[in-house]
């Protein structure tokens, strides 16, 4: 192994991250970082910009350092060497990409949870920005105390006036009930914040809150591997108060989906070459079981693929524009849909549109977002053949059409079913809310614009299924690609066939074309075996790990939520169901299963061996 070699390219990859966060600072100013449908604060986000400049210099030394390590190191870059630089890169663009949550100070979320009258609650313990715990607060007295925690849990960070307060719950007498609260503990004084507190001077001084707690370095790196790996998976409560997420650190959390959407590696080689290095890192980053190219070919591919990319994400931003979007909003859910990321900057995600531009144009706007979806989630090459003037390339692909046809096939299901049990209120509606849903899980961007978690059980096991299918080979799209589930049913009826007609040869066609690559099908089981495992290991961790609490008021349903939570990181979907559902999030998990979570999403996005092979001590040996 090329230690110093690996290194030097390592540092290249730093520096780009570095370089990247510069393109985020502009939007601290609030002339341009700003959403549709808010009213922009007037107020220079200096916190956001600090957390970025910061994280700048770091990684602008970070790459120097490696760049020093490996000075004068010009060998050949084998295969080992292209898989450690492709698995390490991707593990230093997540610390890198966290800096910025940590040294801003962002919030993840309210420092309590309530589960119910009758249920303790539970209040957040914050050990020095790394490890968190639940744990019981004293309980309650009465049901008027519950009842005010709960509406000031659910007013946000901004909390409540006492006449809101009061207006909210009904309760005549809220400063003595506050204060009765707070009398129980001392860890109650401190969750609860009361007006007659020394608080900063910002316009939450005259309001009731419930403290909000800043990211752990845990939280960050969630946030920053599901951004890189095109997840969209969150554990922040709150997107829409520039006090707890600047907008700057929106658009670099959106900013990492763009990296991330056709690879670090990818941009790497098309800017840098690297020459045959350049074939060894996309061979091992790209996904997809087939990878097929040149050495003098490779930049050519790497630029073609980032032209595509670019400009199919201006045109969608200009699209989103024109239908009233600004500019900040457009531009980040241009890059959630062609990296099939996911991240929105709105808590509702893509359904805060149909509510705040009338249903009519926010139907339009999930339209549009949805056929741009399943472009990205095609093959990119097929659809560079495509704008060169060879449609039936595409057209023509055994993949591609069989992508349309889960697509078709798994819509017309839904409807159907969410028609007979009522989900929906017309046609329309089912086929809009339906399809968008469709398309969103199997490309593996996570959008929502419906609550698919409250959907009969037909409908929900159908969209858990559907995270295990992933777009084509090719794509940004994440899940085990379609082409994989094409070979191993082929492979999986020949071997049926082999098991009463064994001296019946049949060859593997794909296409109508044999596919002799024995390695390909070895890959392609092997693929499938692997997912497994990693998926029932990763479950059975899960519900051993995390208490009873985590589960909230559905402890019950717990394996099935903990299921669709490693389903929804290892095939990078984002949301799942229960807890983890399209109107929820990961924060309450605890910080082992965050960092589990973390794994599954690098082993989803880069395919399962170039992180696997990090692991094993003879990768690292010399030859």
């Amino acid at each position: 192994m090329n230690v110093r070699l690996v290194a030097r390219l390592l540092g290249l990859i730093a520096l780009l991250i570095g370089v990247a966060m510069g393109f985020s600072l502009p939007w601290a100013f609030p002339t341009l970082g700003h959403h549709t449908f808010i009213t922009p604060d007037p107020d220079f986000e200096q916190r956001g910009a600090l957390g970025l400049v910061g994280s700048m210099l770091i990684s602008f030394a970070t790459a120097a350092a490696l760049r020093w390590i490996g000075r004068n190191e010009s060998g050949r870059l084998f295969r080992r060497e292209a898989m450690a630089v492709v698995g390490l890169s991707w593990v230093l663009a997540t610390i890198l990409g966290a800096l910025p949550y940590v040294l801003s100070g962002t919030a993840r979320g309210p420092a309590v949870r309530t589960f119910g009258a009758d249920e303790p609650v539970m209040a957040v313990n914050h050990d020095w920005r790394m490890w968190i715990e639940w744990h019981p607060l004293a309980e309650l007295e009465t049901p008027e105390q519950y009842e005010l925690v709960e509406a000031l849990s659910n007013s946000g960070a901004i909390g409540l006036t006492p006449f809101e307060l009061g207006a909210e719950t009904g309760i005549e007498n809220v400063s003595e009930v506050v204060q009765q609260i707070r009398g129980l503990s001392p860890r109650w004084q401190w969750v609860l914040i009361a007006p007659d507190e020394e608080i900063t001077g910002d316009r939450r001084e005259k309001n009731y809150r419930i403290r909000w707690v800043p990211m752990t370095i845990i939280d960050a790196l969630f946030e920053s591997q599901s951004g890189f790996s095109t997840t969209g998976a969150s554990v922040l409560s709150e997107l829409e108060d520039p006090y707890l997420v600047p907008h700057c650190l929106l658009f670099w959390r959106s900013s990492t989906h763009f990296l991330g959407g056709l690879g670090i590696i990818v941009l790497f080689v098309a800017v840098l070459g690297q020459g045959s290095a350049g074939k060894a890192l996309m061979r091992a980053e790209m996904p997809g079981p087939t990878k097929e190219g040149s050495t003098e070919r490779m930049q050519h591919t790497a630029w073609r693929f980032v032209y595509i990319y670019c400009g199919l994400t201006v045109v969608l931003a200009a699209v989103l524009a024109l239908c009233g979007m600004s500019v900040f909003d457009a531009l980040c859910h241009s890059f959630g849909t062609m990296a099939t990321g996911g991240f929105s900057t709105y808590n509702a995600s893509l359904g805060a549109f149909a509510n705040g531009f009338g249903q009519e144009l926010g139907a339009t706007v999930e339209y549009i977002v949805m056929i741009f979806m399943m472009i990205a989630g095609s093959n990119f090459t097929l659809l560079y053949l495509t704008a060169i003037g060879q449609p039936f390339r595409l057209a023509g692909d055994t993949e591609w059409r069989t992508y349309l046809l889960f697509i078709g096939g798994f819509s017309t299901v839904i409807v159907c079913f969410g028609l007979f049990a009522n989900d929906f209120g017309d046609f329309g509606s089912a086929l809009r809310y339906g399809m968008f849903t469709v398309v969103s899980v199997i490309t593996t961007t996570g959008f929502v614009t419906a609550d698919y978690d409250a959907w009969n059980n037909f409908g929900r096991g159908a969209v858990l299924l559907l995270m295990f299918v992933g777009g084509c080979a090719g794509s940004t799209g994440g899940g085990m690609k379609v082409i994989r589930h094409v070979l191993f049913l082929k492979i999986l009826w020949l071997e049926v066939e082999r098991s009463f007609h064994p001296s019946v040869v049949r060859l593997l066609r794909l296409a109508g074309k044999p596919v002799e690559d024995q390695d390909l099908r070895r890959n392609v089981l092997v693929f499938f075996g692997l997912i497994f495992l990693i998926f029932a290991f990763s479950w059975l961790t899960i519900i051993t790990l995390e208490s009873e609490s985590t589960w909230g008021g559905s402890a019950d349903h717990k394996l099935v939520d903990s299921a669709s939570a490693v389903a929804a990181t290892l095939n990078n979907v984002g949301p799942g169901l229960g807890t983890v559902g399209p109107t929820r999030n990961f924060g309450h998990f605890g910080p082992i299963s965050k960092l589990l979570f973390v794994w599954l999403m690098m082993l989803g996005r880069l395919e399962i061996f170039p992180i696997l092979v990090l692991g094993i001590p003879r990768f690292w040996k010399d030859r």
